[in-house]
């Protein structure tokens, strides 16, 4: 029997592992997919969000800021990149001014710092790409980038280090109380713990709804976007919003921390919980942003798109975070309804719910905790002196399989062979970007197939794309 089970490898459940790791435990991540951030954590903006949006006095604004604060501290100790480039809400219409002087007491109640409003000249000094009808904006400086599934990735392999199990192509299918604890059903056969934390994304209100007599309900909110060429990657260097509305912070132009420019995501309310397809009818509105040049002044060509996709956020019926224990459910915590700001709150609700957990079952801190994490060496980033020593030591730094990431074969087997390692192409594609650049996989995916297929040791018809049955290759030529 387990101490705790957790629901869910995203970006939350991830963090919470982490977390729950500093302590004398036996715990456990159940994943339905093949890989941690396979779900919403894979498929939002990226950003890191000072906190000046969130209503004042919810637990929302209040993990925000405490989210983006811890940000900073874990990267460092877990070595994965993040870039502090401030974020700006502009408004276009005079008349709409007073919404940032709200805008900006939100901030000062929740206790961003730095925030202030820039006048015209001001901004436009900063972003000159900015659209001409430009009237003020709010500037704020604790506004970042971050890659969503390097910190999943990071937090997970750091937890996996510290002890912590994790089993993946493992649904949750029914959860059971018993006199001692509760009893998971999954499609790979039951699990038996004494805890369980649901952070289960889109399907967490499925799960508190299971065990609980005071019913949650979550909508799956569908965000699509368009992802340009690095070439469009320096029109803004701040995340640039629009005033926000009531279905969320609005559409984005917005840099990513990889050197790319997005633009979205949408905001629409679905049924289908597993509905990640993206819509002609809303990539068609989002062009025609792009066409009217929405918050940028610059033409933003289309033929510079080299790819879409969306994601799903998890919005509760109250626009408000749920963390913690459930009242008629003891030992079983909830980390439900984390929408946006949720990337960025994630290491705070990592933090408070282990608090939680430690409290109720009375665990200990370990004395052996392993606190710090290296990252697979980035090849491309590195000195030609640099490049070279590696390779002397390791000839595979020299062969590059995916030439528009310049990511090397020694990067893709890394990935493979670290805790938690890649086992399919995605997982690849997250770890290394390898199949991320301007031709999308194009040219890279028979050599990473067949990298994947030789170190995992079995044959390259059995490398699938994202775990299951997303098998590539289904023989060779002559066969058939």
């Amino acid at each position: 029997m387990y101490d705790i089970v957790i629901i869910g490898a995203g970006v939350t459940g991830c963090c919470i592992a982490r977390e729950i790791s500093r302590y004398n435990v036996n715990a456990c991540v159940i994943e339905k997919g093949d890989d941690v951030a396979s779900g919403t954590s894979k498929g939002n903006s990226g950003v890191i969000h000072s906190g000046f949006d969130a209503k004042p006095g919810t637990l929302m604004a209040k993990l925000n800021v405490e989210g983006n604060a811890l940000m900073w501290k874990y990267a460092e100790e877990l070595d994965f990149p993040v870039k502090q480039n401030g974020a700006l809400v502009v408004c276009t219409v005079e008349e709409e001014r007073y919404k940032l002087d709200d805008l900006l007491a939100q901030a000062k109640a929740n206790g961003v710092p730095g925030v202030v409003i820039l006048e015209r000249d001001e901004v436009m000094k900063m972003e000159p790409n900015l659209t001409e009808k430009t009237v003020a904006a709010l500037y704020a400086p604790t506004g970042g980038v971050i890659c969503p599934f390097n910190l999943a990735i990071a937090m997970a392999e750091n937890a996996n280090v510290n002890k912590v199990d994790f089993q993946f192509e493992t649904e949750a299918l029914d959860i059971k109380k018993t006199s001692d604890g509760y009893v998971i059903h999954t499609n790979r056969g039951i699990i038996e713990t004494k805890a369980v934390v649901n952070a289960a994304g889109v399907y967490a209100d499925k799960f508190h709804n299971l065990v609980s007599g005071q019913k949650i309900h979550i909508t799956a909110r569908k965000g699509e976007y368009l992802l340009f060429d690095k070439c469009l990657g320096s029109v803004f260097t701040a995340s640039v919003f629009p005033l926000p509305g009531k279905m969320g912070k609005g559409i984005l132009t917005a840099p990513t921390l990889h050197g790319n420019l997005y633009v979205g995501p949408s905001a629409n309310d679905v049924d289908d919980k597993e509905s990640l397809n993206t819509t002609q009818e809303i990539l068609d509105d989002l062009v025609e942003k792009v066409k009217a040049n929405h918050l940028c002044k610059v033409p933003l060509p289309l033929n510079k798109i080299i790819t879409s996709f969306s994601g799903l956020r998890a919005h509760e019926d109250q626009h408000e975070f749920i963390v913690g224990e459930i009242t008629d459910a003891p030992n079983f915590f909830d980390a439900a309804g984390i929408e946006s700001p949720g990337l960025t709150s994630a290491p705070a609700i990592g933090v408070m719910l282990s608090q939680m957990i430690a409290a109720r079952l009375g665990l200990v801190l370990k004395d052996d905790f392993i606190s710090r994490r290296k990252r697979i060496i980035k090849f491309d980033k590195l000195s030609d002196n640099e490049k070279n020593e590696l390779i002397r030591n390791n000839p595979s730094y020299g062969t590059i399989v995916c030439r528009c990431e310049m990511v090397t074969e020694a990067e893709i087997i890394d990935a493979i062979h670290r805790p938690l390692g890649a086992r399919s192409m995605d997982s690849i594609k997250r770890r290394t970007r390898a199949g991320m650049g301007r031709c999308q996989a194009g040219f890279c995916t028979p050599k990473t197939i067949a990298i994947l297929a030789r170190e995992l040791g079995v044959e390259m018809t059995a490398v699938t794309k994202k775990g299951g049955r997303s098998q590539l290759l289904f023989g060779s030529n002559k066969a058939v």
